[in-house]
């Protein structure tokens, strides 16, 4: 298969462990000629703590499951009407860097918000998009031997109460917000459009295609 194209998997409603170990596996079994790859992905819910992360940021998580990954960041919420992304990327061979690729995929964010006529911005020392300083969307990577796993969570039209249950991203009080409080939305377009930013952002000029739905070796 050709590595100068980005294979997207688009994989609908799937439990959250079953595509972390996926990914996992997909990172430490690629090697030079393996095509980068971007999986989109909706989670039940979920809330997930990164390496780092303090048990003091999970207040109230009721009924909803905390699984402690190998990420970077602290605790976030994954639930459906959320666009989770994950860029399975080797870094080094398209000469990035881990910051150009957290700038490249937030500015990806921010360019489909601005599709939508709603502005967004970055915040010093807080990865992630934010309107007005309300969170709409989440960065967490890992970078193993130059390859990238885990990803972006981007809120699109979902259910925002769960992160009442968490300070989100370790930041107490932080509020947080989705697309479809501004404008009516469809998951299939903002997805579409995100794939598109992202492939232009990381180098591929667009240049991507659709594999099949399912988890690699699946």
């Amino acid at each position: 298969m050709p590595t100068d194209s980005l294979h997207i998997r688009r994989l609908g409603l799937m439990d959250y462990e079953s595509v972390w170990r996926a990914m996992q596996k997909f990172t430490d079994e690629r090697d030079e000629h393996t095509p980068d790859e971007l999986w989109l992905v909706e989670h039940p819910p979920v809330f997930t703590q990164g390496q780092a992360g303090r048990a003091e940021h999970i207040l109230a998580p009721g009924d909803i499951p905390v699984i402690q990954v190998d990420r970077g960041g602290q605790v976030t919420y994954h639930g459906p009407g959320q666009i989770v992304a994950y860029p399975l990327i080797d870094i080094n061979r398209l000469g990035l860097g881990v910051r150009e690729l957290v700038k490249g995929i937030e500015q990806a964010i921010i360019d489909v918000l601005q599709s939508y006529g709603v502005e967004a911005q970055l915040v010093e020392g807080a990865p992630g998009v934010y309107i007005d300083g309300v969170k709409i969307a989440s960065l967490g990577l890992r970078i193993r031997k130059g390859k990238s796993f885990h990803g972006l969570a981007f809120n699109v039209d979902m259910d925002l109460e769960p992160f009442q249950r968490i300070n989100p991203c370790g930041f107490q009080g932080l509020q947080v917000t989705n697309l479809a409080t501004f404008t009516d939305v469809s998951m299939p377009e903002v997805e579409d459009r995100l794939v598109a930013g992202l492939s232009r952002i990381l180098g591929y000029n667009e240049k991507f295609r659709t594999v099949e739905a399912a988890l690699p070796g699946r």
